[in-house]
């Protein structure tokens, strides 16, 4: 790839970042800025963004568990939900063609419905991102969230493989039984690599060196194979880790994907037209994910913050576009009306997961309609004992705070963690800790504590989560004192203006304990070796 093109992409997403938009809305701009200038898409190019796909493919099988994608909600609710999209979509372009709108006006039903299926997808690289950030990955709506992204993902990914024009090698199944069959020994190699460059190097030579390489051979979309080579590590111990470390290279990659699409054209008004118009169907589009995850049994809440994960459109419908252009499905004008479609996506959807928390406050009510009377075993909160101390968070520093508490204060030390697996190793350690949320307004409301709150531990690891739990904290328990962590020095600062009685840094805490610690040493040292004569080795 032309290297001056990294640094317009750079300059792209540094100003989009700066305008707290994704990067990715910079990358996309950039392409189609460079169009504009006389910029056309290369050879290069489109090398890295294939490179990013299939790396991207591996990253998701990395991450596909299978017990996860078991619940009916995820694998029943993410196919309902995509057939519907797809559905309404489609006849909402078909129809609205046949009224005159431009571009629209062209497509035939199965055109539109193949435009419907591309916009049913939500982004897996923005929802992942933004879940990551706000150190949700691991709670309930995030679990849900990424679970039906993987379950989108697999339709994404069949449908390329439909999509070829010849049928697959006779040796098409042997190649799959033997990539399967060889599993251990790609453990036994991922046990062996490290943590460094190597561990990257792994997992691009499995991605696309084994994976994509041998289907591409046989006749099979290498797409899949990238996904199948992914899957069959994703119960490996160091399947997260090696998920991990593909993460900003993968981005690295996409940005030529993002810039090739931009490239392959600017947006006319009829595709901008469209593009605003696909939009506007958005918010059916993430209140279907709120009604139909509500309907299997979840609470309104836990249906608001996973829907606004997948408030988006997805890359994945830039690739399904350009796969039913390259076959002569719909016309290459698509590509840039989709791609405007998932550029203003993603910029609306940014501050929408930034506001969450507030808007769900305003919108409870009516949210709570949707409810069933029977809720999720994992969604519904424990009404707790006595305590007169609560420390949310129960990750390593909030179970010190714990372990502390109960020696200082006796058994009147109740921990909250929003993740099932935390709550459950904690209590395995003799812990009173139950599953809920300082942030969720349902979770105060039903908390029933026969004992005076003196005190209130706020050491989740999101700043901003803290912040707006001191908020909630002041709401239903107005005088306890609130004590709570951070990282950095100007945030001790906001939450002192936030009204928390006590802030630490943690990183300063423990510099200074360590410090304190290697003087006492020293101090120990000289006083205990100060009559010896030196030592001249």
């Amino acid at each position: 790839m032309e290297l001056w093109l990294v640094v317009v992409a750079f300059g792209f997403g540094f100003l989009a970042n700066a305008v707290r938009l994704p990067p990715m809305v910079g990358y996309l701009i950039a392409g189609f800025a460079l169009r504009a200038a006389g910029q056309e898409s290369s050879e290069s190019v489109d090398v890295i963004a294939d490179l990013g796909i299939l790396v991207l493919l591996f990253g998701i099988g990395l991450k596909l568990k299978l017990r996860s994608l078991a619940r009916p909600v995820v694998w029943g609710g993410a196919s309902l939900h995509l057939v519907l999209t797809s559905l309404v979509i489609g006849s909402a372009l078909f129809g609205l063609g046949a009224l005159g709108l431009p571009l629209a006006k062209e497509l035939e039903r199965t055109d539109a419905l193949l435009l419907g299926f591309a916009f049913s997808f939500s982004s897996t690289v923005f929802a992942v991102k933004a879940l990551q950030e706000r150190n949700e990955s691991g709670s309930l709506q995030g679990v849900l969230a990424i679970s039906m992204l993987v379950v989108q993902d697999i339709f994404a990914v069949a449908f390329l493989t439909l999509a070829v024009d010849e049928p697959p090698s006779i040796w098409a199944l042997p190649v799959l039984a033997a990539m399967l069959l060889a599993r251990p020994l790609y453990g036994w190699v991922l046990d062996r690599s490290g943590n460094g460059e190597l561990l990257l190097l792994l997992g691009l030579a499995l991605a696309v060196g084994v994976g994509a390489e041998a289907f591409d051979r046989v006749g099979i979309k290498p797409d899949l194979g990238a996904l199948i080579m992914g899957l069959t590590l994703a119960s490996h111990p160091r399947a997260s880790e090696l998920a991990a470390v593909l993460l900003d290279f993968k981005d690295v990659l996409l940005i030529g994907f993002f810039l090739s699409i931009g490239l392959r054209g600017l947006p006319s008004w009829p595709e901008l037209l469209v593009g605003f118009v696909v939009l506007a169907l958005l918010p059916a589009k993430t209140a279907g994910f709120v009604a139909i995850i509500t309907a299997f049994g979840f609470r309104a809440r836990t249906a608001w913050h996973t829907s606004l994960s997948l408030a988006s459109y997805s890359e994945f419908g830039l690739i399904i576009a350009l796969v039913g252009v390259e076959r002569a499905m719909i016309g290459e004008r698509w590509t840039a009306t989709i791609a405007v479609a998932v550029a203003v996506s993603f910029a609306l959807a940014a501050p929408l997961n930034t506001a969450r928390y507030s808007l769900y406050a305003r919108l409870q009510p009516s949210l709570a309609r949707f409810e069933r009377k029977e809720v999720q075993p994992d969604d519904a909160l424990i009404e707790p004992g006595g305590a007169n101390v609560i420390v949310f968070g129960m990750g390593r520093v909030g179970a010190g705070a714990y372990d502390e508490l109960v020696e200082r204060r006796g058994e009147v030390v109740l921990g909250v963690d929003r993740t099932a697996e935390t709550v459950a190793a904690n209590c395995d350690h003799g812990r009173s800790v139950v599953r809920g949320d300082a942030l969720d307004l349902e979770f105060w409301g039903r908390l029933r504590l026969d004992r005076r709150i003196d005190l209130v531990v706020l050491a989740m690891s999101d700043h901003d989560a803290n912040l707006v739990a001191v908020k909630s904290v002041r709401r239903f328990l107005p005088e306890v004192r609130i004590a709570a962590t951070a990282t950095f020095d100007n945030e001790v600062a906001e939450l002192g203006h936030a009204g928390v009685d006590v802030a630490r840094n943690l990183y300063g805490e423990a510099g200074q304990g360590l410090a304190d610690d290697a003087c006492d040493l020293l101090g120990t040292t000289d006083s205990t070796s100060a009559d010896e004569p030196p030592r001249n080795g």
